[in-house]
């Protein structure tokens, strides 16, 4: 797909697993005691464990239980973040382009 500027925009791919698929997923393994390991976890509900791995490690990282990864919150925030930056460049160019113009057309009058 084209945004009309050369550059081609990258569409996200379908989610394998429903987002309520997850919530239950992370729920169970929270709620386990003892803790199943999640290999065995991942079995019972049909996923794949590393899917379920960063399902845990996110939802630790969103209640303030792990500092290594940003919260969802974050990434969502640094990715409006990042299209907005685009937005302003492109917009920076365009006036950029429009100024170089108009300053080109006054020195073509002044002469």
């Amino acid at each position: 797909m084209s945004d009309g500027h050369g550059k081609g925009r990258s569409v996200a791919p379908p989610k394998k697993y429903p987002d309520d698929l997850k919530a239950r997923a992370v729920w169970l393994y929270r709620e386990s005691d003892p803790k199943p390991t999640i290999r065995k976890l991942a079995e019972q509900l049909n996923v794949h464990h590393e899917a379920l791995r960063n399902w845990i490690r996110q939802d630790q990282a969103d209640r303030g239980e792990r500092a290594d990864q940003p919260t969802t919150e974050m990434v969502e925030e640094n990715r409006r973040l990042r299209k907005e930056v685009a937005e302003l460049r492109r917009a920076n160019e365009i006036l950029k382009a429009a100024s170089a113009y108009f300053a080109s057309e006054l020195c073509t009058t002044w002469r």
